[in-house]
């Protein structure tokens, strides 16, 4: 009895989650059949989600899923793909790897920024053409939804990615991308989140999925007091009668809280509340520390303490500093911190094992058996303990991954433990790389973040801190639509660039700045790009020239000065030209393009339009693509049945790929756009009903979404196609 006794308290059976679990079956039978599904989880922190997702994934490896799971952790909100990296570094362990340089080609290049230093830039395939963000995020998102979409090619696939109210946007953006993808693939997504801490990204994430029904919700609710008997009665399956006054202590302590119950029992078994007699019956003796009802945050932190307080002096230590890591267990950088050998090392994790404060995850990695747990450890050291240990985490990380892969897959880990322990200079560099870092990763928050924890600490410094910071930080407060803010930084890195005689960031902060002003006053943005020009020019740096000439000429067309905007772009097609910047030019003759639209010239309009689809198409530009081909399609009318493309197939068939490639970027803005210009199309041949059809959809995504500039143009598409059956029928 005694060894009974001895046996970890966890519940050996799923209690009170009947209809999910059977829901789930019918699920995992349906995705083998070819029909996909997303599946979200919520509930309060401790409710039973990640046992309700244990059960579900044992059920899928018995019915042959491949199954891949990932987490969240509370420090990722600011660490770029960070659920998604956890899941890669495990798949790319296995002959994944192999299978995705198949699957993608050239562009397994795309992954290089996720996973440098496991995933390094294959010879035989080059770096890719270099986008803008959002575009170079979507091919990211594109490439990852392939690795993922391909695998259930030889079996069925279950994704299982926990606790998504710690996720980074730019990954909460990538499930959706992938949620519209599931249903034509044998593939089961299951994503987890905690109720009460839902912040925007995730309520966005949430409200999208919801509108579109692409998932089915299970809200997990706290076990009822009979629930809590039968946990009870499956914890101690040798007790025929529990002693009564337990199920009535532990329900209101609890609040039917089946994490929270197990760690209070864990405590009362520690303490010597519950006893056991010679022949094995339980006892429960009063509880010296028992206040009645404490809340349930005390129970568990009073819990985790009395299970700690029996650990060994080394594995306190280690656990400490887990803690202070904030993500999981790197055994490798908490063994060179505690400087033991493996066989202890080993030994330790046991030690940590067996108490339940920590999981194992794969050979290298462990983690907190609970958020809670780890929350409770942390928040009992004094804060010089925590900067002392911030330290000592951030020097072995440096030791641990010295070459510049290592440093970079770590960079945020390292910015963030060189600013809690306060090494100023660091904290800037690793600062500025995460900032960076995160920007190109599409995670502007997270670059905020960085960045503002980089500014913070140059101001410990003696030196001023550099203009791109500044300017790195604005480019992300300007992608959040920020404005005040994002101008302030540019002002700042344009002020500092002058002082530090940096005459390529001073052009950079100037274009910014007009660039962003474009978007409120006309008259500051001209000012900004004029300047920007003339600095371009005195620098005699051809590409700056034709950049500067673009964004003015883009200004003057808009501004009613269409000549001159046309002779504007063309100056800068000819430096792009001598250059053989097909990028650039790419995205002249898209400029051209409207500028000869709203000169009048429809039919030159098409043909430069045609000549940057032309060049877009063979770089793989697939967001601007989506863009060119609306326009195109766009300048291709005139009143009713003629266009310049001549034939009515070809107008159709371009909105249509327009509109096709919006959606598979998932990008609403640009739906938005293709679905009013296809109805534009369709209206002007006088297919007002199809016409109609996309023209109120585009009203509904650009008005929910708050994009002014195509709310706009597809109200003004609406009144023109409900307006064109009136004019058409009456002959006029």
């Amino acid at each position: 009895m005694a060894e009974s006794v001895e046996k970890p308290i966890i519940c050996p059976v799923l209690i009170g989650r009947t209809p999910e679990l059977t829901s789930l079956r019918a699920l995992l039978e349906q995705v083998k059949g070819g029909q996909g599904q997303v599946v979200v989880v919520s509930g309060e922190a401790g409710i039973g989600k990640s046992r309700l997702v244990m059960e579900t994934r044992a059920e899928a490896l018995a019915s042959g899923f491949l199954v891949l799971q990932g987490s969240c952790f509370p420090t990722d909100r600011s660490c770029p793909y960070a659920p998604l990296l956890d899941l890669l570094r495990s798949f790319l362990a296995t002959d994944a790897r192999t299978r995705i340089e198949a699957s993608l080609g050239p562009l397994t290049a795309a992954f290089f920024p996720l996973l440098p230093d496991l995933l390094p830039q294959p010879l035989e395939h080059p770096l890719l053409p270099p986008l803008d963000a959002e575009q170079e995020k979507r091919r990211l998102f594109a490439c990852l939804a392939q690795v993922l979409t391909n695998q259930t090619d030889t079996s069925p696939l279950l994704l299982v990615l926990e606790d998504l109210h710690w996720s980074d946007d730019t990954s909460l953006e990538f499930l959706h991308y992938l949620a519209r993808r599931c249903a034509s693939h044998r593939f089961l997504l299951v994503l987890t989140y905690r109720s009460e801490e839902v912040h925007p990204g995730l309520g966005h994430l949430l409200a999208q999925v919801d509108r579109e029904r692409l998932a089915l919700e299970y809200v997990l609710g706290r076990l009822t007091k009979s629930e809590v008997e039968a946990m009870l009665h499956a914890i101690f399956p040798d007790q025929q009668v529990l002693p009564a006054e337990l199920g009535e202590l532990l329900f209101p302590l609890t609040d039917g809280n089946p994490f929270f119950l197990e760690e209070v029992l864990k405590t009362l078994r520690t303490r010597g509340a519950i006893t056991f007699t010679d022949g094995g019956w339980m006892r429960l003796l009063p509880m010296a520390s028992s206040d009645g009802h404490p809340s349930v945050p005390r129970s568990v932190q009073d819990a985790v303490s009395e299970r700690i307080r029996r650990l060994s002096q080394e594995a306190k230590q280690l656990l400490i500093l887990a803690a202070v890591s904030g993500r999981g267990f790197d055994v490798s950088v908490l063994q060179r911190l505690l400087r033991c050998s493996e066989s202890q090392l080993v030994g330790l994790l046991q030690e940590l094992v067996a108490a339940q404060l920590v999981v194992e995850e794969s050979a290298d990695r462990f983690s907190f058996r609970h958020a809670l747990t780890r929350q409770t450890m942390y928040t009992r050291l004094l804060a010089r303990e925590r900067k002392t240990l911030h330290r000592r985490v951030a020097s072995a990380l440096e030791q641990r991954f010295a070459s510049p892969r290592g440093r970079e897959a770590h960079v945020a880990d390292l910015a963030y433990h060189c600013f809690q322990g306060e090494m100023w200079e660091k904290a800037q560099e690793y600062g500025k790389l995460a900032g960076e870092q995160a920007l190109a990763l599409f995670t502007p928050r997270a670059a905020v973040e960085h960045l503002t924890r980089a500014l913070e600490a140059s101001s410990h410094l003696s030196a001023p801190p550099p203009p791109s910071l500044y300017r790195t930080r604005g480019q992300a407060y300007e992608l959040l639509g920020e404005f005040e803010r994002a101008r302030a930084d540019y002002e700042q890195a344009l002020v500092r660039a002058q002082q530090t005689q940096e005459p390529f960031v001073e052009w950079q902060a100037m274009s910014d700045l007009g660039f962003l002003w474009a978007s409120r006053d006309l008259d500051q943005a001209d000012h900004w790009l004029q300047r920007a020009l003339r600095l371009a020019e005195a620098l005699a740096e051809p590409g700056l020239q034709a950049t500067s000439l673009n964004r003015l000429g883009n200004w003057l067309t808009y501004t009613g000065q269409v000549a001159e905007g046309i002779q504007a772009h063309q100056q800068a097609l000819h430096l792009f030209e001598a250059r053989a910047d097909s990028r650039g030019m790419a995205e002249t003759f898209d400029l051209l393009g409207t500028a000869h639209c709203l000169a009048g010239d429809l039919v030159t309009a098409v043909q430069v339009s045609g000549q940057a689809v032309a060049l877009l198409r063979n770089a793989g530009d697939i967001s601007r693509l989506a863009s060119s081909l609306s326009m195109r399609a766009g300048y291709s009318l005139s009143e009713t049945t003629f266009s310049p493309l001549r034939a009515r197939d070809e107008c159709v068939q371009e909105a249509a790929e327009a509109l096709r490639l919006a959606r598979e970027i998932a990008s609403p803005g640009a739906e938005a756009q293709a679905s009013g210009i296809l109805g534009y199309v369709l209206a002007s041949f006088g297919e007002f009903g199809s016409a109609l059809s996309h023209a109120q959809s585009a009203c509904r995504i650009a008005t929910e979404i708050g994009h002014r500039q195509w709310a706009a143009a597809a109200y003004s598409a609406l009144g023109i196609t409900s307006l064109s059956p009136t004019l058409f029928w009456s002959g006029l």
